[in-house]
């Protein structure tokens, strides 16, 4: 939008050359998503509270987390605004793959948009059934796959994928790379909502993502950069940086008031709207399998979840006293704000070991 405006001028004017850079853009869809989620979290603050939309805590949850019922949730419409308008202005809208990301992040944020709002009619912490939940992210993922396997045809795309440190393995899925999309995203949206249980948690290791993912896409779209660490290169998906920025400067703005203790949780229309737009990203830029290791707290956080579900069922007996793992160490003893600091931690440490498998392989 404005990206399309001031670059008309550029033959006016030289300082209007700046928006052609990709850094620039960047920088000022960060600096703007930052800015909205700064001024307009104390309003939207103000009217969840008006209406009473409050956060509902499970009776089963630990006992230090039942203060917070009725703290302001559905936070994740303003992490959605902050992130989507910045891409709007500042990003080529002519570009795919940011039509792709935006309205990717949008149908999932839909889907925890009804979620959340059926439990605060029933006032209960059930919102969608499971069945119509997991559908629902099913036939988005579908839809997005059948979309990337139309731009495979055009040669605009490939459903190889890229493993790291090992630079001659790139299986080619073919039409299964469908069910693959699938896998991709409704996994990561599901393991971004798992680890949305403390304060401040899920948006922070989002960020960490995110800003991972901003240099990965800027690296996929650069020539010189990409041919350098031997990465497939799109050029198409340099625009992409402008919306992992985005993602990056709207966390950051929300995590301020979420932070402990939290002002405002980003329910269920956050959550599942971060975890796919990380899972699109990497799927844009050929890093899926690399999100594993990227989003390594939200791997720990939906295994030690679906490993509790299973050994419960199997054996009648739970390896953690509560999952996710985050309310393992709550029960464990650990001050929430202690569990926070130590999985922000890790988080980092995955960020900075994905970043090597660029060059090691």
């Amino acid at each position: 939008m404005l990206y399309e405006l001031l670059f008309r001028f550029r033959d006016t004017s030289g300082v209007f050359n700046v928006v052609r850079y990709i850094t620039f853009r960047t920088a000022a869809a960060s600096l703007t998503a930052l800015a909205i989620s700064l001024l307009l979290g104390p309003w939207l603050i103000r009217e969840l509270r008006k209406f009473q939309i409050g956060q509902v805590i499970r009776r089963e949850g630990p006992a230090s987390h039942h203060p917070k019922a009725g703290t302001p949730t559905m936070g994740g419409l303003l992490i959605l605004a902050a992130a989507l308008v910045p891409t709007l202005i500042w990003a080529d809208l002519g570009n795919i793959d940011i039509w792709i990301a935006v309205l990717t992040t949008a149908a999932f944020g839909a889907i925890g948009f009804a979620d959340d709002y059926l439990k605060i009619v029933r006032r209960s912490h059930h919102g969608l059934r499971p069945r119509y939940k997991m559908a629902a992210q099913v036939v988005v993922a579908v839809a997005v796959g059948l979309v990337l396997l139309a731009l495979a045809h055009q040669n605009l795309y490939t459903t190889r994928l890229i493993f790291p440190f090992f630079k001659r393995l790139i299986p080619d899925l073919g039409w299964g790379y469908l069910a693959f999309t699938v896998l991709v995203l409704v996994g990561a949206s599901n393991a971004v909502n798992l680890t949305d249980g403390l304060d401040g948690l899920a948006i922070s290791t989002f960020a960490i993502a995110a800003a991972v993912f901003t240099a990965l896409a800027y690296v996929t779209g650069n020539r010189v950069l990409a041919e350098y660490l031997l990465i497939v290169r799109f050029p198409a998906a340099a625009e992409l940086t402008i919306f992992c920025g985005s993602l990056v400067g709207a966390s950051l703005g929300f995590l301020w008031y979420n932070s402990y203790p939290a002002e405002i949780f980003m329910g269920d229309v956050g959550s599942l709207a971060l975890g796919a737009a990380l899972g699109t990203v990497a799927i844009l830029i050929k890093q899926e399998v690399l999100l594993v290791i990227v989003g390594g707290v939200f791997v720990i956080e939906a295994l030690s979840d679906i490993i509790q579900v299973a050994s419960f069922k199997m054996t009648g007996k739970r390896v953690f006293r509560m999952a996710p793992l985050h309310h393992h160490f709550e029960l464990l003893g650990w001050s929430e704000p202690k569990v926070f600091i130590r999985f922000v931690i890790v988080a980092v440490i995955f960020a900075l070991f994905s970043l090597t498998t660029l060059k090691l392989r």
